[in-house]
């Protein structure tokens, strides 16, 4: 799979660093005004961060909205360095740049946990709502930032294994390395900033405020 990768530095008329999540959300969403893909076609939110920006480009786009819940499986010893993800559907994905010190039990493990995280989430999240079909549509994914792209990688791989048929990932800001690590992995990739040196996702947000469960729930509800 060649995925079209546009890197949008330039000549937009958004406030970068972003005001919030939102402003990013709505500052992505009418960039993505002028793009056709197949119909018919679904936004999703990488929870929780990628929510309030997911649910902007949806209502920019009159699209419908949801979440799929993916984990970052967290090196042991160094918790801000993901290692691999985990997402619905029981998909697993392993970041190989990170996670060479870790063996395949052990990462196994720590992979585990967070299965059980996505599920209890799945639960909380959804008060007993089917989550939206993605047979035979485009799924636009969306986050806050791509820093490795391993959650995203998990992701894409959960919603193709849900019967996806374009996948469209699309970020207010990431390194160009986790952008050019998601080209054989989704049919085409949007960014609107992509800095040079990459810092933290949150450097690029004035507001970069946790998110708690309730927010997601809401989101959805909404």
């Amino acid at each position: 799979m060649s995925a079209i990768v546009c890197f949008m530095d330039s000549g937009g008329d958004e406030a970068f660093p972003f005001e919030d999540r939102a402003a990013a959300g709505f500052a992505l969403g009418r960039r993505l005004l002028g793009i056709s893909w197949p119909s018919p076609a679904v936004v999703l939110a990488l929870p929780r961060g990628g929510v309030p920006i997911a649910k902007a480009v949806a209502y920019e786009l009159h699209l419908p909205f949801d979440v799929l819940v993916v984990r970052k499986v967290r090196h042991p010893r160094q918790p801000e360095v993901a290692i691999g993800a985990v997402a619905a559907g029981g998909v697993t994905v392993r970041n190989p740049n990170t996670a060479a010190d870790i063996s395949p039990t052990r990462f196994e493990a720590l992979a585990a946990e967070q299965r059980i995280e996505v599920n209890k989430r799945e639960v909380r999240y959804r008060w007993g709502r089917e989550p939206l079909s993605l047979e035979g549509k485009t799924v636009i994914l969306v986050d806050d930032g791509l820093a490795t792209g391993a959650t995203m990688r998990a992701a894409l791989s959960a919603a193709r294994i849900m019967g996806a048929n374009c996948l469209v990932v699309a970020v207010p800001v990431g390194s160009r390395e986790a952008i050019k690590s998601l080209q054989h992995h989704a049919d085409e990739v949007i960014c609107l900033h992509v800095p040079e040196p990459f810092e933290a996702v949150g450097a690029y947000y004035d507001d970069f405020r946790q998110l708690k469960d309730v927010d997601v729930r809401d989101a959805l509800a909404a």
